[in-house]
């Protein structure tokens, strides 16, 4: 397997076996599943998750997220699939909507936790981090497919960015060169998933849920800001649908966060992990 270049950009195909065909982007994304799972499973063992129940709910949130992203996409943009509707399905050329996944995945495992009698607010505590970290990966399938782009800018504002020529060369699309959000928002998330994994352990700093809040509310900030910049927004009349949501998700958060400490006596999250060492 190795990357070949089409008219100067990467081929989205990975991999072809007569009709058969690998793209870049399912890889990258089966990479990144496969990475937060190990990361979910390793610090779900110093709070006494079982990993059968992170397997489990994998199984099931994982085909019910990418049904939900695609519906999301497609339902934003049914004056197009209206009249394609062959291509509803088609997700390997892109078009799922990571809003449209975050809502089916989180429904999918609140049922879970509540048909397993699990502890909701701390298994997705413990899933938070590694969610974002995979969102960081993901968002480099789109620039495989050379999507979720910005506006027009130059070869030589690319350069200024200091990125590599391959970045470059893959950011000309449509016979000019892009601002590359993608990137953009795979820094953001990353920077999100480091900045969690420091302070979930710090000794009485958050509450059980707020390592949740914290990825909601970060990831919200972030696609807020980036979303800004692209030019393939999924839009409601005049109004881009992520941002609005982004709003609505941060305000959410805020006021989550603010109610639980001032009415419930919430368990600190490092405690949480210092209990299950003794046992």
């Amino acid at each position: 397997m190795k990357i070949e270049l089409i008219n100067g950009a990467i081929n989205p195909i990975a991999l072809q076996w007569g009709p058969f065909k690998v793209h870049w982007y399912g890889i990258i994304i089966a990479s990144a599943v496969i990475l937060a799972l190990w990361l979910s499973i390793r610090e779900g063992r110093r709070l006494g998750i079982p990993e059968d129940d992170f397997y489990d709910v994998l199984l099931w949130s994982l085909p019910i997220a990418v049904i939900c992203a695609r519906t999301y996409y497609v339902a934003f943009q049914w004056s197009y699939y209206s009249h394609n509707l062959s291509e509803i399905i088609a997700i390997w050329d892109g078009g799922i909507a990571i809003y449209g996944a975050l809502i089916g995945g989180l429904i999918t495992i609140l049922c879970f936790c509540h048909y397993r009698h699990l502890d909701a607010w701390r298994f997705l505590d413990v899933l938070a981090p590694s969610v974002i970290l995979a969102q960081a990966i993901g968002r480099w399938g789109n620039f495989m497919n050379q999507e979720a782009y910005g506006l027009v800018t130059t070869k030589a504002h690319l350069m200024a960015l200091h990125l590599p020529t391959w970045i470059i060369n893959q950011m000309y699309i449509g016979g000019a060169y892009r601002v590359p959000t993608y990137l953009y928002e795979s820094v953001g998330d990353l920077l999100g998933f480091v900045i969690l994994i420091i302070i979930r352990h710090h000794h009485h700093w958050l509450k059980q849920g707020e390592i949740l809040c914290g990825y909601l509310g970060w990831y919200a900030v972030v696609r807020m800001i980036v979303e800004g910049m692209r030019t393939d927004s999924l839009m409601l009349g005049q109004l881009r649908v992520s941002q609005w949501l982004s709003v609505v998700i941060l305000i959410a958060v805020v006021i989550i966060v603010i109610y639980r400490r001032r009415h419930f006596n919430l368990p600190w999250y490092s405690d949480l992990i210092i209990k299950e060492k003794k046992l």
